[in-house]
């Protein structure tokens, strides 16, 4: 089960590397306006804020990984990054899309009920 575990809080923490590069690098490109369904202009004038976001989301990446690296002591770390991002998800769900709930809170829900059960 810790393997297992492990794999899924992994996979959330390259997700949110994966989203800190489109929103920090790529939210004008054409990777990053397909991504977020923005237009030129709006991502134009939402660069600044959504390199903020992609910052954000490199902190839980880094939370998620330094969870990891402490092994079985790391669940505590683990819990508390990946109940951030899961609160992260359902408020992006409800205010912005609600694809967030599938991509961002639904892993994290897995990935702490995955913890929860190896303790």
């Amino acid at each position: 089960m810790s393997l297992i575990t492990n794999i899924v809080v992994g996979f959330i923490a390259f997700l949110h590397v994966y989203i800190l590069v489109l929103e920090m690098f790529l939210w004008d490109k054409p990777a990053g306006l397909r991504a977020f369904a923005q237009s030129k202009e709006t991502a134009a004038a939402t660069k600044v804020l959504a390199a903020n976001q992609g910052l954000y989301n490199g902190f839980l990446a880094a939370g998620l990984f330094w969870g990891l690296s402490l092994g079985a002591s790391g669940n505590n770390v683990k819990v508390f990054f990946l109940s951030c991002v899961l609160i992260a998800g359902l408020y992006g769900a409800a205010t912005a899309s609600r694809k967030i709930l599938f991509i961002q809170a639904m892993p994290a829900a897995i990935g702490l009920v995955l913890v929860f059960l190896s303790y």
